[in-house]
């Protein structure tokens, strides 16, 4: 083998390395969603079927029920169990309010409006979903405690709640059948994919942007540390 194509071959083992593991983030962060989704869904139904039981006992207190009473307790029961089962977990937020959210929320509510999205849009754009998906959820923990004012925040919900609903906002304003069909060199759905792609990797800047302040703070934190420690040893006991 020559040593070209042994770099081939090892960045190759790089590449499928890193896909496996980023589609391993995915999945995890897809199925953790679902299991949220099922635990809310079913803490819905336990809370409305245990205010039916408790109310049909308590007008059973003053008013025996009967047959046709214990009818429309059943009733009511199978009638809460579907609809609250049946009922979205999680409100779908209007793109509009994105930029009005708490930063600390941005991520989280931005990736439940995108999931709402995914039907309508072409396949190469839900891996790149998939993608975004995943930085929000790096991103969201950094958000918790960057204050609203500072002007990364103001960059990042420009971004996350401004620029990105714009982009899907805008294709699908697109009729379905000229989707497909060329326009100055490029298709709507190539322009989406395009433009969702630049995103995700400005999503990742802005993410490691913010890892590197974090580590220049700690640095600095252990610079004056050693600095204060050393002077204590060379004083000696006060």
């Amino acid at each position: 083998m020559s040593e070209v194509d042994d770099v081939v071959f090892r960045s190759q083992e790089v590449l499928d390395r890193t896909r496996a593991g980023y589609g391993g983030a995915v999945a995890t962060r897809s199925r953790k969603r679902r299991e949220a989704e099922i635990v809310t869904r079913v803490g819905r139904v336990l809370a409305a079927d245990a205010a039916v039981i408790v109310a049909a006992v308590a007008i059973g207190l003053f008013v025996p029920l009967g047959m046709f009473g214990a009818l429309a307790v059943m009733a009511l029961l199978i009638a809460a169990t579907l609809v609250f089962a049946l009922m979205p977990a999680t409100r779908t937020p209007a793109p509009e309010r994105l930029g009005q959210v708490p930063l600390k929320a941005l991520p989280r509510q931005t990736e439940a409006w995108l999931d709402a999205q995914r039907p309508a849009l072409p396949a190469p754009a839900l891996t790149l979903l998939d993608t975004i998906g995943t930085r929000l959820e790096t991103l969201a923990p950094q958000l918790a405690t960057l204050n609203e004012n500072e002007p990364a925040a103001a960059e990042v919900r420009k971004l996350v709640g401004e620029q990105l609903p714009e982009l899907i906002k805008g294709y699908s304003r697109v009729p379905e059948p000229l989707r497909t069909t060329p326009r100055n060199g490029r298709t709507p759905d190539q322009q989406l994919v395009d433009g969702l792609r630049t995103i995700e990797a400005e999503i990742g800047e802005m993410s490691q942007q913010l890892a590197q302040g974090d580590l220049d703070q700690l640095s600095t934190r252990e610079r004056y540390l050693q600095i204060r420690y050393r002077d204590d040893d060379q004083g000696g006991p006060a």
